[in-house]
C-alpha cells in the first residue's frame, strides 16, 4: 500500500502536457526541463514488512555508551561503538552503532536510557559485506508521540504521493536486556535506498541541521558543515553549482532556467505534501530538513523529504526517543499544535503564535532577533537557512513561491494531494492498517487507548 503507479503516471502526464502548453514567459516552460527518475517502490518485505512488528535487540558494552555520550555532550560528535544486535531473530556480531538526530538529542544525558535514544545502526560498519536481506542501515527514530504513527502513516502517504520516501517498521526495541520500548525504524538513505527508489546513477546530499543553502563560493571545503554527501564518488561541484544558481541569479534568470536545475513539478508537490500533513520542520524549518539528489543523467536535482517525525501537528520533545518533556493529548506534547493562543508562563518572548503550548524543557528560552511574532515566516533575501523553533527560511523556497505560477502550482498540488490520499480513503486505510499492527501486535509496549488517541489526532489533522 505504497505508491500507485496510476497516481504518479497521472501527475506525469498533466506536467508533461502543461509543459508543453506553456508559451515562452511561463516560468514553467524550459526546453531543458528536468524530471526526477523515481521508481515506483512496492510495499516492504522481510525486515520491511510493514503489517507485523518486528523485533531488535542490542548487546553492547555500557561503559562504551557512557563514553560515546559524554563524546557527543563535549564535542558534538557522534562516535561509533561496536555491539551485538539481533534483528527477527537473526544476530549479527560486530555491528556499529552511533547516535542519531539532532534536537531529538537535546535532552541526552549521562541518565538517558539507551532503549529510548536514537540511534544508527550499521550492519557493515565493522564487517564488510554483512546485511540483512541486501540491507546494511536502520535507523532508530525518536517521536514526540507514544507510537510514531504520525510519521509512519506520513511515510506512506509520502510514497503514494509518488514523492521518495522511506519504508518504516514498528518494532520492539530494547538494549541489554531492558524493557522493550515501541519504536519506529526507517531505512537509511544510502546506497541501496537510491537504488529502490531511482532508475539512474546520482549523487545525495544530505542537509545538515546547523547548516544553510547560501553559496560560500567555489571552495568545497567551505561547504564542509552544510552538506554532507551520502552517495556516490565525493563531487560537490553539481551542488555548489545549484548554490551558486540559487542565490545569485536574477530574478528573470531563476524564473527562466530553473527547471533546467530542479524538479519543478517534484518540488511543489512537496511543498504541497508538508503543508498537507501539517509538518513545520521540512526544507525551511528549524532542522533544515532535506536531502538534494542530482541525478547524473538529466543533470537535474530533485528535493527529498527527510524527518517526519513532527508530521500531523507533532511538536518537539516528549515521548519515547530521549526528547525532553511530556506528552499531551494524543500524545503530542501540550495537544495538538495552536493551543488557545495563550502565551504560558516562561514561554520566551518572541515565539509565533500556534506554536506548542507546552514547551519542554531544555528548549531555548529566547529566540534568534528577527524571528517572526505572527506565525508568518519573514520575507528574506537568498541565503536563507535553518531557522528557531518557528521555522526558518530557505532560498530556494523564498524565491520559487515568490513566482505567481510556481506559487499556484504548489497550491493545485494541494489540491490534488488532497483528493488523492484524503478525499480517496486511501489515508484512512493506511492509518487503519498501522494501527491494527499495534493494537493486535503491540499490546504490551502501547495501550490501545493510546493508539485511538493518536490515530484521532491524525485524522483531526486530515480533516477527518
Amino acid at each position: 500500500m505504497r505508491r500507485r503507479t496510476t497516481g504518479v503516471a497521472a501527475w506525469a502526464v498533466v506536467a508533461a502536457l502543461g509543459l508543453a502548453g506553456c508559451s515562452s514567459s511561463d516560468p514553467t516552460a524550459s526546453t531543458a526541463a528536468v524530471a526526477t527518475a523515481a521508481k515506483d517502490v512496492a510495499d516492504g518485505t522481510g525486515v520491511w514488512d510493514e503489517s507485523r512488528l518486528h523485533e531488535i535487540g542490542i548487546e553492547v558494552d555500557p561503559d562504551a555508551v557512557a563514553t560515546m555520550i559524554d563524546t557527543y555532550q563535549q564535542s558534538g560528535e557522534k562516535d561509533w561503538v561496536e555491539a551485538t544486535v539481533t534483528i527477527d531473530g537473526e544476530t549479527y556480531e560486530r555491528v556499529g552503532i552511533r547516535l542519531k538526530g539532532n534536537s531529538s538529542l537535546r535532552g541526552v544525558s549521562d541518565d538517558s536510557d539507551p532503549a529510548d535514544l536514537p540511534w544508527m545502526i550499521r550492519l557493515d560498519k565493522f564487517v564488510d559485506g554483512q546485511s540483512l536481506e541486501g540491507w546494511t542501515s536502520f535507523v532508530v527514530r525518536s517521536n514526540s508521540s507514544e507510537t510514531a504513527l504520525n510519521e509512519a502513516v506520513a511515510l506512506d502517504l509520502l510514497a503514494e504521493a509518488g514523492l521518495a520516501s522511506e519504508h518504516a517498521i514498528s518494532t520492539a526495541f530494547s538494549v541489554n536486556g531492558s524493557g522493550a520500548r515501541l519504536r519506529l525504524v526507517v531505512q537509511d538513505l544510502d546506497e541501496a535506498w537510491e537504488a529502490e527508489n531511482f532508475s539512474t546513477d546520482g549523487l545525495l546530499y544530505k542537509s545538515e541541521a546547523e547548516g544553510d543553502w547560501s553559496w560560500r563560493g567555489d571552495d568545497p571545503d567551505a561547504y564542509t558543515d552544510v552538506f554532507d554527501q551520502e552517495t556516490g564518488d565525493d563531487d560537490l561541484t553539481p551542488l555548489i553549482d545549484l548554490l551558486d544558481f540559487l542565490n545569485n541569479s536574477s530574478d528573470a534568470d531563476f524564473e527562466a532556467e530553473l527547471a533546467s536545475h530542479l524538479d519543478v513539478e517534484a518540488f511543489a508537490r512537496y511543498l504541497a505534501f508538508e503543508e498537507l500533513v501539517d509538518n513545520f520542520d521540512d526544507i525551511d524549518g528549524p532542522g533544515n530538513n532535506s536531502y538534494l539528489r542530482y541525478d547524473a543523467t538529466s543533470g537535474g536535482f530533485t528535493v527529498v523529504a527527510w524527518d517526519h517525525n513532527l508530521a500531523f501537528g507533532g511538536a518537539p520533545g516528549g515521548g519515547q526517543g530521549g526528547g525532553p518533556g511530556g506528552g499531551g493529548p494524543g500524545g503530542f506534547p501540550g495537544g495538538l499544535p495552536g493551543g488557545d493562543g495563550e502565551r504560558p508562563e516562561g514561554m520566551p518572548e518572541g515565539m509565533p503564535e500556534g506554536m506548542p503550548t507546552d514547551l519542554p524543557s531544555g528548549m531555548p528560552t529566547d529566540l534568534p532577533s528577527g524571528m517572526p511574532t505572527d506565525g508568518v515566516r519573514p520575507e528574506g533575501g537568498p541565503g536563507g537557512g535553518a531557522g528557531g523553533p518557528g521555522g526558518g527560511s530557505n532560498v530556494l523556497v523564498e524565491r520559487f513561491t515568490a513566482v505567481d505560477a510556481w506559487a499556484d502550482l504548489v497550491e493545485q498540488a494541494k489540491a490534488d494531494l488532497t483528493a488523492e490520499l484524503v478525499d480517496s480513503g486511501f489515508a484512512e486505510d493506511v492509518l487503519a492498517a498501522r494501527v491494527a499492527v499495534l493494537t493486535e501486535q503491540a499490546g504490551d509496549l502501547v495501550d490501545a487507548a493510546t493508539v485511538q488517541e493518536e490515530a484521532d489526532a491524525i485524522r483531526s489533522t486530515l480533516g477527518g
